[in-house]
This record gives C-alpha cells, structure tokens and sequence, in this order.
C-alpha cells in the first residue's frame, strides 16, 4: 500500500510511528548507484552458482546466525544483537517490542528453513534422465515494511541458495531495518552476492529493468505494473501481494476459540498483515454469543502499536466510518477511542484504537478493500445456507488466505470451497502451516509463490540432461 512517504533532496525522511518524530534521512540511491551495483552482481554470480549446493546453504547459515543474534561459533545468543534489531523495528515501523522480538529470533532460526530449500534445489536422477537446476542470475527484491526483516529472508534465500545473486530494494518505510538485514548477511558473503539500493518505486523498477528475474512483496496495484513491465521480456517473476481474509465460523464451531483467534489474527502487528483476518463471517443464531466472546478476550489487549504512517490511519479510519454510514454497528472503539488517542498520543502518531464493528454489510468499503488496521468486522449470515456463505467468502478480488471453524471434517469441506491458496481449519493458516506449504495467491492476491518446494523452486529453471538408450 502507498504510504507517501516523503523523499527531499533525495533522501527519505524516516519517521517514527509513535512519535512523528525523525529518525534519519535515508540516502536514495542514484540511477548511477544501481547501475553499477548490478554489474557488480552480475559479475560475481558465476563464481557464487559455481559453489557447490552445500555449501552455498552452509554459508547462508552462518551469515543468518551471526548477522541477526549469534555468536561467531554459533554456540550462544547474542541478546544484545537480538535487542537492537528489534528496538530499530519497534522504532522505525511502530512494531510492539515483543512481536519484533519474535520476527528478529525467527530470523535467527531458519536451518530448517534451509535444509528443505537445499532439499528442493538438489539434482533428480532419472536414471535414463538427469534433472538439475540453474539459477536465473540477478534476482531484484521488493521487500515490505510490515514485516521489515522477515520478509527479505523470504525472498532473497531461496534466490541465493539457487545461485542467484540478490540485489534488495526495501520499502521506503522502513529502509533502516532493510539495511541492518542487508548489510549483516552481506559481511559473511562473498563480495558482490547481495547488496542493497534504497528509494521509492523509481528506484525499485530501474532495479527490476535489470534484474534477470524478480520477486515482489506488496500491493496489487504495484504487483499489476510489475507484471506489465516484466511481460516485454518475460522475465520470471513471483508476487505475493494483498488479501482481504476471510475467516468462516459455522454453527458448530467452538465460538470461545473461534473468537479469541478470529479477535488475535485481526489485529496481529495492529493488523497490518497481508494475510490477516479482515472479514468475519458469523452465524446469526450465534451472533450475540460471540460478539460477547469477542468483546471478552478484547479486554486482555492493553496496547496496540500504531499504525505505520498517517496515510495508513487516514485510511482505516476512513473504512471503519464508511461501515459505520453503511449501517455497521460500533461494539468497540471506532471513532470515540480515536478522537481520544489523537488528544492523549504526540501529535504526529499514527495511532488507532482497536475497533470491533458488528452488522457490517458485504457491499460496504471495509469488506471489498484492503484496511490494514486493527479491526475486527463481523458479518451475520442465514446458517440455514452454507452456499450462500461460500459465495460471500469468496465475493472478492482477493485469494491469499482463509480459515473456517467449526468440526473438523464440516469445516474441511467448507475450506475445500474457499478461493484462497491456505485455509486454516480450526487454526490461522500461517500459524500452522508446515515450511513445505507454498505460500499462493489465488486472483489479485499474486502471481507464482514463494514458500515451499514449489515455491523455493521458482528461482531456479529445471534442464533434463537425457542419456541415449542406445
């Protein structure tokens, strides 16, 4: 989502969520700069794919270990490390300081990761055939700053692991977190492997004219202009971009821990999440006991991080007083809350109260766009008609993720109607999923997939070398 964020003199003016204030001026990289950091990838890709499988993903290891929060062996935490990736995060982004802490130790932790990206790039005998891959050469990355660490490694260590080189271009909303991962991975690499150009969409698609292959997380409408540019080389290219999940109670669900997740994964990292819950579908015959439900496990939330920039507030205050103009009900927070955290918060912060709404209509703003924000929207539905359910889950332009309560083979057969490519029965599909699951946007949710063995191998091209029988 466009951020307008403001580049002066060429730099990028990074700010704090909490406090409006200015953390730094970023420098944005020349059309010189980039240039000249793709030659120098360029270069240094044939030594790097030259480098046997193994050790490629052994190098990558250790460069994770290090960079984000081990010592040099490897052998013990380093707190201290972990601490000041997730204070920047915290600052730069507006990150709770636990939600950041968990991104940072994630980072850390990503041998298994690895091993099943290895396991996916290996050569597979025919015995009369002989299939191995080749990297593409020059992957560019378009990184997101909702997930500011996180989201790079997504990207960027599938691409080397197959003998790409990378060239990095985080969002200008948090380009200070996309440099402390860039450059601390980079230190243990070999020189020209992974580099780091900073800016706005100018300089994201000079670095995408040049790259051989690129992977993009961001908005559909930036997702859309990608591809278009792509097409005139069909250059390779893996998308994910927005959703707008929905998440399905039946009437025999378990509504306590329907409600507590459906509440949870609304409003995870203030609710800016690609694939978190935007829409609740809920019985009618269960309504006023799960809006109870709800409003209960509400009460254990006493902070939520603000949202990243001002444009994103204007914009979730906006979708939450078109539902309420629509005919939504207000359960909590809303407009009231707001007025009063814009009197009590510095002024310049982007925060927004978490809001629950009640009776939102299908047709309305906040059900058919993307929010981002730390709202719960409930809809009522007959549960005298599942079908009718499932067209409402799948009326819109978006597919990335979906979940469905209830018992479990009834949920399962709803989920297997759903038009998303991960549907969590009983459970928030990220939440659970094993690392062999590819991660798919269905419709305008994105194009190719990262994640899993089908994902991991997007950035490599398989060749068959075929033997004679003769």
């Amino acid at each position: 989502m466009v951020q307008n964020i403001a580049i002066v003199d060429g730099y990028i003016i990074d700010q704090n969520p909490a406090t409006g204030e200015i953390i730094e001026k970023v420098r944005v990289s020349s059309v010189e700069e980039v240039k000249e950091k793709v030659v120098k990838a360029k270069k240094a890709q044939p030594k790097w794919a030259g480098l046997p499988l193994n050790e490629r993903v052994s190098l990558l290891k250790k460069a994770i270990k290090i960079g984000f929060g081990q010592s040099k062996d490897g052998s013990t935490k380093n707190a201290e490390r972990v601490k000041e990736l997730a204070s920047l995060m915290n600052k730069e982004m507006g990150k709770l300081e636990n939600e950041a802490t968990e991104e940072v130790e994630g980072a850390v932790d990503k041998d298994t990761f690895l091993d099943l990206i290895e396991e996916a790039n290996k050569p597979v005998d025919l015995e009369t055939a002989l299939i191995i891959r080749e990297p593409h050469g020059l992957v560019g990355v378009s990184a997101p700053w909702n997930f500011p660490m996180d989201e790079i490694l997504l990207l960027a260590l599938p691409s080397l692991a197959a003998g790409n080189v990378v060239i990095c271009k985080p969002s200008e909303v948090a380009p200070l977190c996309g440099a402390e991962v860039i450059n601390s991975l980079k230190s243990y690499l070999p020189e020209g492997v992974l580099d780091l150009v900073q800016g706005d969409g100018a300089v994201g698609s000079l670095l995408f004219d040049l790259a051989d292959m690129n992977a993009l997380t961001g908005s559909a409408a930036t997702g859309k202009k990608v591809m278009a540019a792509c097409a005139n080389t069909l250059k390779p290219l893996v998308c994910e971009l927005g959703g707008k999940d929905p998440c399905l109670i039946l009437e025999d669900a378990d509504i306590e821990k329907a409600a507590k997740d459906a509440l949870d994964f609304s409003v995870f990292n203030a609710g800016q999440v690609c694939c978190g819950i935007e829409r609740v579908y809920i019985p009618s015959s269960k309504q006023k006991e799960f809006e109870a439900a709800i409003l209960k496990h509400a009460e254990n939330y006493e902070e939520i991080a603000p949202l990243v920039t001002l444009t994103q507030q204007a914009i979730v205050s906006n979708h939450v007083e078109s539902a309420l103009s629509a005919g939504a009900r207000l359960l909590k927070g809303g407009p009231p809350q707001a007025e009063i955290l814009k009197s009590t918060k510095p002024q310049g912060s982007s925060f927004y109260p978490l809001t629950i709404l009640s009776d939102v209509p299908q047709s309305a703003k906040i059900t058919r766009e993307e929010t981002f924000g730390p709202v719960v929207a409930l809809t009522p539905y007959d549960p005298k008609d599942e079908e009718a359910l499932v067209q409402l889950a799948n009326d819109s332009e978006y597919g990335l993720t979906a979940c469905v309560y209830g018992e479990k083979s009834h949920a399962a057969t709803i989920a297997a109607k759903i038009q998303a490519g991960q549907v969590g029965v009983n459970c928030w599909p990220l939440a659970a999923a094993p690392p062999q699951c590819p991660f798919v946007g269905h419709k305008s949710s994105g194009f190719g997939y990262h994640s899993g063995f089908d994902g991991w191998r997007q950035f490599s091209k398989p060749k068959s070398i075929v033997y004679s029988q003769d």
